[in-house]
């Protein structure tokens, strides 16, 4: 079943818009069913979509859709989402940690409520979605899990930027290389995701820059498509690895980038953490 994601069951947080519905699309077109678990339940008036219009859309793609309203913070919401797509679906394949939460302020500008949350949607919700999700992966098909979180970069640079937001995301990556290492005699794969651009999501909209930073950004399509190839890999074969999503591409056959381009031709603004970065796994052209 490598090659296809036809008739698998994935298990996504936060897609009710942005990267992880382009995720959630993209196995649809397989004709995938896809769970979700978001908080949008209601149209906001700075974000697009919500559970149940992301589910249409999921469902017009071809998949069939689960759109479960909760919260990753929340291990009964967690556990209530799985038993949901269980008993909907019959098991879960795929776990993919997208849900995660960004403040780029400095030490001393950060509160600690801030602090909290990013702590516990990115590094905790990834652990305790991938915990209640172990047991039904070990008797799934071609099983992964997929985190969208950076390599991990020592530079000082980066590190020092925003300490907060790092040490949340780069909990998640470590979460996903221990998995990987943990589950690695039971067959479930695990593997983290990132860009070396921008996406044009709604964070980086709202939080990082405007129209400015989405027009030097990639589409949401460059993850989606990448974290289709890895999804479709072989799970004994294609595991601990902290992927690019660009050299993902490149390595099965992409030969030009720039139809993710927001603007073609434009000038991209690199992602912090990957810039020098070359982590094991995918080589371009390989």
């Amino acid at each position: 079943m490598t090659g296809t994601l036809k008739g698998r069951t994935l298990l996504i947080s936060g897609a009710s818009r942005g990267i992880g519905l382009a995720i959630a699309l993209a196995a649809a077109r397989d004709g995938a069913n896809v769970a979700f678990i978001a908080k949008t339940a209601e149209p906001h008036p700075k974000l697009e979509g919500t559970i149940y219009t992301a589910a249409a859309e999921i469902e017009a793609a071809g998949g069939q859709a689960l759109p479960i309203l909760g919260d990753v913070r929340d291990e009964n919401s967690v556990n209530d989402a799985v038993a949901q797509t269980v008993a909907k679906f019959g098991g879960v394949d795929i776990c993919v940690n997208n849900a995660s939460a960004i403040n780029l302020s400095t030490t001393e500008q950060l509160d600690m409520k801030r602090y909290d949350l990013m702590q516990s949607i990115n590094a905790r919700g990834t652990f305790l979605l991938s915990r209640a999700c172990i047991p039904h992966l070990k008797q799934g098909t071609n099983p992964h899990i997929l985190t969208l979180s950076p390599p991990i970069s020592l530079k000082p640079e980066w590190l020092g930027a925003h300490v907060g937001y790092t040490v949340a995301k780069f909990g998640m990556t470590l979460i996903g290389l221990g998995l990987a290492a943990e589950l690695a005699d039971a067959g479930v794969a695990s593997n983290t995701l990132w860009p070396r651009t921008l996406v044009a999501t709604a964070a980086v909209r709202n939080l990082l820059g405007g129209d400015d930073a989405i027009a030097a950004a990639r589409k949401p399509e460059v993850y989606s498509d990448a974290a289709y190839k890895i999804l479709t890999s072989p799970s004994r074969e294609c595991t601990g690895n902290q992927f690019l999503c660009e050299d993902v591409l490149l390595a099965h056959g992409v030969t030009d980038l720039s139809v993710y381009d927001v603007v073609p031709g434009g000038t991209l603004f690199p992602d912090l953490y990957v810039d020098g970065i070359n982590p094991p796994g995918y080589e371009p052209g390989a």
